[in-house]
């Protein structure tokens, strides 16, 4: 299955279970840090985080849907912001120039 097809089912399954039009942006962030919070105890336990990032990438499509946004549509947005950036990875974090 493709990428769209699989965020076409995503979206359809979000619409049949009312979370379009029944939840809010607000509800959905706060769903959103709880699937960060699952990954973040399963990176710490060392323990496959495939389940964590797709349950975090289905929110973040869900909140997509209700902005009519696409995923390419924020993908570019942020790459934008982020290609002419200069800097390097200091401590484990990325310090920007």
């Amino acid at each position: 299955m493709t990428i769209n097809e699989l965020i076409a089912k995503i979206e359809q399954w979000h619409d049949d279970h009312n979370l379009i039009e029944g939840a809010t942006d607000k509800d959905q962030v706060l769903k959103l840090v709880q699937e960060v919070g699952e990954l973040s105890d399963s990176v710490c336990k060392n323990q496959d985080i495939r389940d964590d990032i797709g349950d975090i990438t289905v929110v973040l499509i869900n909140i997509m849907a209700r902005n009519s946004l696409t995923l390419e549509e924020c993908l570019a947005v942020a790459y934008d912001d982020i290609k002419d950036r200069k800097g390097k990875i200091v401590d484990g974090i990325f310090v920007k120039d």
